[in-house]
């Protein structure tokens, strides 16, 4: 389960599912290191391995759970020594591992782990150095799951993958609204679709933008997404309505992420700009939709003929202007040179100077 060199996401979705997967199979390690800066896949796993190893009556005496900044290593040492009472295995869960002192130390057991203890560490917002003798035993002998955190254009595949699996698909802009709005935080986003689900009719089998704005809160009309594409469209009455909206509902809607929106969304059509350019330059065919997609970094194929649609309304000597102006504004929302406007003051004033170039 452990690989050496840099660990994308894809290969934290794939050794998860490989990890649930035999769990289910009941193919048990006799230890589990889940670490890494996404929290979700280590909780599931955690509780997968708690609700499956053993059952209600067997846990009761063979399963314990502690907490690293409430505990000592030499404790849970002497308690994975110990043999289980009336149950094949002895479950040891140690959460936040993370915050357990001189964790280096339980090489001292993970050298040579029982068979008949299961030791699950749950290490949280940071990996295990991967050089200690703790790593490499466990890595040896156990199961490790590093838990890398999604960048924002991984989210789409991903949240498609999660409602196929549970046979529903998601409009592009839907799914659009719901990563805008939480980010890339995919307990966060579990959590509202998991409230969602229950609202729906049973016979539902796409959620859509309408779903979201319903039962989660989230405005179909003003939101990150309408706003990228009034630009894309050089709509400048409508992009100027939703900076109000914004303007009304600041918590929903930070300056800051509006701001990070907007460069994200040119960087892309400088992108695509440039391989037109560079079509011509060299008398090459412009790369395949697929492969634009990829290149631009979307989070759906779906939104390729948006930008296909603003790079003929953008081109790149317009496009680094914007690029500056965004780093000026964004600095100004942090408070430096901003003067007495207020964060709505700043998101107009922006908007019509891209629409004015």
């Amino acid at each position: 389960m452990a690989k050496s060199g840099k660990i994308t996401f894809r290969d934290t979705i794939a050794d998860y599912q490989q990890l649930m997967g035999r769990i289910r199979a009941r193919q048990f390690a006799p230890i589990y290191l889940l670490m890494g800066e996404e929290g979700y896949f280590i909780d599931q796993v955690c509780d997968l391995l708690g609700n499956t190893i053993l059952n209600e009556a067997e846990k009761a005496f063979g399963q314990v759970t502690v907490y690293g900044k409430d505990t000592e290593v030499g404790a849970i040492i002497n308690q994975c020594r110990q043999m289980p009472m009336g149950s094949p295995y002895q479950v040891v869960i140690v959460r936040e591992a993370q915050q357990l002192r001189r964790i280096e130390q339980l090489s001292l057991y993970t050298a040579q782990p029982l068979g008949s203890t299961i030791l699950i560490l749950c290490h949280k917002e940071k990996n295990l150095d991967k050089r200690t003798q703790l790593y490499k035993s466990i890595a040896e002998k156990g199961a490790v799951l590093e838990s890398v955190r999604p960048r924002d254009y991984e989210i789409g595949p991903w949240l498609t993958d999660y409602l196929k699996g549970r046979k529903l698909a998601i409009e592009p802009k839907a799914a659009a609204m719901l990563t805008d709005h939480l980010g890339s935080d995919i307990a966060k986003i579990v959590n509202e679709l998991d409230k969602l689900l229950t609202s729906l009719p049973v016979d539902t089998q796409t959620i859509t933008a309408d779903h979201i704005e319903q039962n989660i809160g989230i405005s179909k009309d003003f939101n990150n997404f309408e706003l990228t594409k009034a630009i894309s469209e050089k709509d400048m009455a409508k992009a100027l309505l939703i900076a109000d909206h914004f303007a009304r509902n600041p918590k929903d809607n930070p300056l800051l992420v509006t701001i990070s929106a907007l460069f994200t969304h040119f960087q892309r059509i400088f992108i695509l700009n440039y391989q037109r350019w560079l079509s011509r330059h060299r008398g090459t065919p412009v790369p395949a939709d697929n492969e634009l997609s990829r290149m631009l970094k979307l989070p759906n194929p779906f939104f390729l003929g948006e930008y296909k649609q603003a790079a003929t309304l953008y081109p790149n000597k317009k496009v680094f202007i914007i690029l500056g102006l965004l780093r000026e504004y964004d600095l100004k929302s942090k408070g430096m040179n901003a003067g007495t406007g207020d964060s709505n003051d700043l998101l107009r004033e922006l908007l019509l100077k891209i629409f004015l170039l």
